[in-house]
């Protein structure tokens, strides 16, 4: 187990040293020229390497584009899958979504999806250290599966569909507040009514 560990780690780093990069993402034909990209943690690695992989690939990512990539939620989940005969856990599922959305001008939600990721890793009981770094590592892996499966979705998004999306959102947007507007008139026009008057009890 030591062994297969400290060979996943010395590939890993002989990968990074090589300048590896995510798989299938490099020569990807993105419709959309430009872009703004952002997260909710603004600093997280996720949304840095999403940037640099619409960068690499032609599209301009800067604050201000017509369109708005958000990475609204991260979560990672952990769960048991299978116990040794002193029933402790020799296997953990780790399961990771990745949660976006795309909005235009005025703010507007164009669409909104998710990736997910799940993976297994071992544990074993008389090797902490090894199980630790063997969970890092899938974590890693999970990591450029869900960047990648966003940057092909992404791929398919034309800039014409984004302008249809606008154009349907703001129509919506217009109707419900013509609705709001027709109901606070005549929420206006009603009379208000007299306060009720009770009867004096005679003396």
């Amino acid at each position: 187990m030591l062994k297969r560990n400290l060979l996943v780690i010395g590939l890993a780093t002989l990968l990074s040293a090589c300048g590896f990069q995510l798989r299938d993402t490099n020569d990807v034909q993105f419709a959309l020229s430009e872009l703004d990209v952002s997260a909710r943690n603004a600093y997280g690695e996720t949304v840095k390497q999403v940037r640099d992989v619409l960068q690499n690939n032609g599209v301009r990512v800067y604050p201000g584009a017509p369109y708005r990539l958000i990475l609204s939620n991260e979560q990672e989940s952990r769960r048991a899958a299978s116990f040794t005969s002193a029933a402790r856990t020799a296997e953990y599922e780790l399961n990771k979504t990745l949660e976006y959305e795309i909005r235009g001008s005025k703010n507007l939600l164009l669409l909104s999806d998710k990736v997910e990721a799940q993976s297994y890793y071992n544990q074993d009981g008389n090797n902490l250290i090894g199980g630790d770094q063997e969970a890092a590592q899938v974590r890693q892996e999970m990591d450029r599966e869900l960047i990648q499966q966003l940057a092909l979705r992404l791929q398919q998004i034309t800039p014409a569909q984004l302008d249809q999306l606008q154009q349907t959102a703001e129509a919506k947007a217009q109707a419900e507040a013509q609705a709001l507007e027709a109901a606070r008139q005549e929420q206006a026009a009603q009379p208000l009514q007299s306060p009720i008057q009770l009867p004096i009890p005679a003396q």
